[in-house]
């Protein structure tokens, strides 16, 4: 029997620490369902800290006044954050990450890379580059070399950065996903109807996607 193909919009943001877990566990049960579901991922802006200055902020003074976490509650949660990724892949190395940035430029440069085939890749690479490596996801350096990093020109890349390319459509994408209600992220809408929100666990992925490809 052919695979039945599932199309996934995957809203995120690449300082968003349940979108590494989420994107490792969903890509983790599509492995599972090789055979079974062909599925498309594509992914879409969504900035946590949309009104972050260009220097960021330091992830405890943020974390403190977003959701008035005291730091003991920083590091049970970096703890619970860094065990959910290593069970699927992740690496999390917390002690590198001190700062929250903006993301805007990240989502453009993602943008660009999906017309080049490579949107995936590069989505990783940010988010290694900011979670596992502790890099500024907000410097053009950096994300120009994350483009190369993947196979991405990187003379091209900076171009992109440079000349404020894909600012009109990434706004665009951020005000559709929000008028559709969404809050929080990641939220993976599969086949244009069903919403799995958060860094879900595999098996409910895999259960998820089951079910849809079975309705057809």
């Amino acid at each position: 029997m052919a695979a039945k193909p599932v199309k996934i919009d995957f809203v995120s943001d690449v300082v968003c620490p349940w979108c590494a877990v989420g994107l490792s566990s969903l890509e983790q049960a599509l492995r599972n369902l090789e055979g079974e579901v062909d599925a498309s991922i594509e992914f879409h802006p969504f900035e946590l800290n949309p009104q972050m200055a260009p220097e960021g902020e330091d992830v405890g003074e943020h974390l403190a006044r977003k959701y008035g976490s005291t730091p003991e509650q920083m590091a049970q949660n970096r703890e619970a954050i860094r065990e959910r990724g290593a069970s699927v892949g992740f690496t999390f190395n917390m002690d590198k990450r001190s700062r929250i940035y903006n993301t805007f430029d990240a989502h453009r440069l993602l943008h660009w890379a999906e017309t080049q085939g490579k949107q995936r890749e590069l989505k990783h690479a940010l988010l290694g580059a900011y979670f596992t490596d502790g890099r500024d996801v907000s410097d053009r350096d950096v994300l120009v070399a994350a483009a190369g990093q993947v196979g991405l020109e990187a003379a091209e890349a900076r171009k992109v950065l440079d000349e404020n390319r894909y600012a009109d459509e990434v706004r665009e994408q951020e005000r559709f996903y929000q008028s559709q209600g969404v809050r929080a992220v990641p939220s993976v809408i599969v086949n244009g109807r069903y919403l799995i929100q958060g860094g879900q666990p595999p098996e409910v992925f895999e259960q998820s996607l089951r079910r849809i490809a079975a309705e057809g």
